[in-house]
């Protein structure tokens, strides 16, 4: 079962931060505390943030998913300055549209967009974003494997975030989360978690330039993720590789790798 009241992270430069730590695992235990984080964008972060997540909770490296013209366009943040922290930037994007991730027009939005135009009936919305989630993997499977790598280095603590913490960050900590064995509530637990915070994540989201254009072209309760959606996309994954383990051998990731970071999310 999820302890929300101990994996969220208060910070005063971000929302929607938590640990990948009390979820369940399919052998009755749980995943671990302390050793991957999730998150939405951290270019707010604050002097005392930092503080906290180098200093009391031994960040040291940060995985990045947004894509280029996004850091680009936000600048450096604030945790490109820490000399003990690492920046794995991955981009889960083949890259070449216009710039933001909200809902990704860095890719084919008229095939896999959930929230174009006209508000759309709920069963074809659950396909059109599971495709989109499945574009990240068939695009770039390469920074999905070398996400899931970084995360499980262990000179410290790791955190994986986007722009909202919602979409690509949801998407590799859902294969994360898998390899280490939890539970598929779990894994849906976690994903839907950040519409507790959805608001939040919003406002700040549109106090930037970069997105806001796109986020004002649809409702909030638009964004909001949807059990259906993890589900479907892990069930592509289920129907068409045998699984999502399946599908990361395909593209080279080993047992020992496996090995690697379910070291890290479990006792």
């Amino acid at each position: 079962m999820m302890n929300d009241f101990t994996r969220w992270i208060d910070l005063e430069g971000a929302v929607n931060v938590r640990d990948l730590g009390g979820l369940a695992t399919v052998d009755g235990g749980t995943t671990r505390f302390g050793r991957i984080y999730r998150s939405d964008n951290l270019q707010g972060l604050t002097g005392r943030d930092v503080r906290r997540l180098v200093a009391d909770l031994k960040l040291r490296n940060v995985v990045d998913l947004r894509s280029g013209p996004e850091v680009r366009l936000e600048g450096p943040g604030p945790l490109t300055e820490v000399a003990e922290v690492n920046i794995h930037h991955l981009t889960l994007f083949a890259e070449g549209g216009v710039h933001t991730d909200v809902e990704a027009d860095t890719i084919e939005g008229d095939k896999v967009l959930p929230w174009t135009e006209e508000r759309i009936e709920e069963d074809i919305a659950e396909l059109r974003v599971t495709g989109f989630y499945y574009g990240y993997l068939r695009d770039r499977p390469d920074s999905v494997l070398a996400a899931l790598r970084a995360m499980a280095l262990d000179d410290g603590a790791a955190i994986v975030h986007c722009a909202a913490g919602k979409d690509r960050t949801g998407v590799v900590c859902a294969l994360a989360l898998e390899v280490a064995g939890a539970t598929r509530e779990a894994i849906v637990a976690d994903y839907v978690a950040t519409g507790d915070r959805l608001e939040g994540i919003l406002t700040r989201l549109r106090s930037s330039d970069t997105y806001r254009d796109d986020l004002d072209t649809r409702p909030a309760e638009d964004h909001r993720p949807r059990s259906e959606y993890i589900e479907q996309f892990l069930g592509v994954l289920d129907d068409r590789f045998g699984g999502p383990l399946e599908w990361l051998a395909s593209h080279g990731w080993s047992e020992s790798d496996s090995r690697i970071l379910r070291a890290r999310l479990r006792d």
